[in-house]
């Protein structure tokens, strides 16, 4: 038999040169460190095989992460009656352990598939927008449009029981408040969305009915008078009255005694946009996304990376524009307000480790909030301009209609031919593709000189008194 050892006299045991052991109570040791700790150590034997065991926590009096005297004595004995009975304590700690990490397996598992079964409409959003969409303004229309006409209504419902009058009454809300191409676009964004999702799991056990958005008619809900395709061109007598707009307001600005009194003019960054846009038939995002790296004032010319074209990533090529001598000053006046930043249109709320450009839709909010008539707002929009300032005739205008009406004046006007114009405005022609693959002709000279002649065209509806209003022949 091991001497019983007392607490007093397993606290006199200090350590020396080499570790050390004793033994406490039968089978039951006591290893002295180096360093002073004592830790406990079982010997036991079961069925002839001698095996060492280090319990969890060293020798202590007192404390959660100790094992005192008593405890190891007790554990002791519990050891070494399981090894009579052939049981290794060891490998039974072991098995009880694993069965508790089967059992947590088993339950998250468990909880995982519940939580299939109840993912909702937003979760499958949040998916979607992560891994299933990219769009070249980085989804922002995609979040903005779901977060304001279709999550609110749509996102808490549990996606196995999203139905076809789901989807019919979250649309109709939309076209109810007279924005019949958002709810077009939305439609199109969940039905994209639900496709993703029959070809994916979780997903698709959740759609077992189908896909809902396959069942909604949208053509029965746009309205009668509705024109998918804008049409709007500026006349000539519109083009020049935009001009005076321009200048009279700055000057009626500049001479206001108080400010407050009358309308702010457009900002001349922006008005310089809107003449590039007409001049060069370039889109107002692509626009508004230049650096000046890419406008060669020398050679008159602007270069428009392939990343910032509209389109889907395999149906997108860079632009290289001829800038005629009106849309060259244009970019000269803008380089005078904006040229030592980066961008020739720089966000105005950039920060020295923030720097941006404007975001794209700034300018068409800027025009828009100028022609509030044709808007069926209820009320004023906070922190905007809401006035008619920019109200040109019987119909708005957006900055869009500018590249439409740059292009009509060179059909009808300049005669240009449309092969000419399509590669203007950089639309990707359609056709042979053993004929895109080897005619690689740049239309360099041609182009030149229609972006020229436009130039030239708009130059002199701006100096005229008198033009003849503009017609597509």
């Amino acid at each position: 038999m091991a001497k019983s050892f007392t607490v007093k006299e397993i606290e006199s045991k200090k350590p020396i040169a080499k570790p050390y052991k004793f033994a406490v109570d039968r089978g039951l040791y006591i290893r002295v460190s180096t360093s002073g700790i004592k830790t406990w150590l079982v010997r036991y034997v079961v069925e002839g095989r001698q095996i060492d065991y280090a319990l969890p926590k060293p020798y202590g009096i007192s404390g959660s992460g100790f094992m005192s005297l008593a405890d190891a004595k007790t554990l002791n004995a519990t050891i070494q009656a399981l090894a009579k009975t052939g049981i290794d304590y060891q490998a039974q700690q072991a098995e009880n352990l694993q069965q508790k990490k089967d059992e947590v397996i088993a339950k998250v598992e468990a909880e995982k598939v519940e939580r299939a079964k109840n993912l909702t409409f937003q979760d499958l959003f949040d998916a979607w927008i992560k891994d299933g969409v990219r769009r070249t303004d980085n989804n922002e229309m995609i979040i903005r449009t779901f977060k304001n006409h279709a999550l609110p209504k749509l996102g808490n419902i549990p996606l196995r029981e999203l139905s076809e009058s789901n989807l019919l009454e979250a649309l109709r809300a939309v076209f109810n408040q007279s924005k019949t191409r958002t709810a077009i676009m939305l439609y199109k964004d969940i039905g994209q969305m639900l496709r993703w999702a029959e070809k994916r799991k979780p997903y698709r056990a959740l759609m077992i009915d189908g896909n809902p958005a396959e069942l909604v008619d949208i053509e029965k809900l746009i309205p009668s008078d509705y024109e998918e395709e804008r049409t709007r061109i500026l006349s000539v007598d519109e083009i020049r009255k935009l001009n005076d707009i321009f200048i009279t307001s700055a000057i009626a600005y500049k001479d206001a005694a108080n400010k407050y009194e009358v309308d702010r003019p457009l900002i001349k960054e922006t008005q310089i946009a809107l003449w590039i846009c007409l001049s060069t038939l370039s889109r107002i995002g692509e626009l508004l996304m230049t650096e000046w790296k890419h406008v060669d004032f020398e050679a008159y010319t602007w270069f428009i990376p392939k990343e910032n074209v509209k389109g889907t990533r395999r149906n997108k090529q860079s632009q290289l524009v001829y800038l005629s001598d009106f849309a060259l000053d244009q970019f000269k006046q803008l380089y005078a307000l904006t040229g030592g930043e980066k961008w020739a249109f720089p966000a105005k709320n950039n920060s020295i480790h923030n720097k941006n450009h404007v975001c794209v839709k700034s300018v068409s909010k800027q025009v828009g909030d100028r022609q509030t008539q044709f808007k069926q707002r209820t009320k004023d929009l906070s922190k905007r301009v809401n006035n008619n300032t920019l109200v040109l005739g019987e119909d708005d205008w957006t900055p869009h209609d500018l590249r439409r009406t740059g292009a009509t004046m060179m059909q009808g006007d300049l005669k240009i031919s449309l092969d000419v114009i399509d590669r203007c405005q950089n639309h990707v022609l359609a056709g042979s593709k053993v004929r895109r693959h080897y005619l690689h002709h740049e239309y360099a000279d041609e182009k030149r000189e229609a972006w020229q002649k436009l130039g030239d065209r708009i130059e002199a509806i701006l100096k005229a008194d008198n033009v003849v209003s503009l017609k597509v022949a």
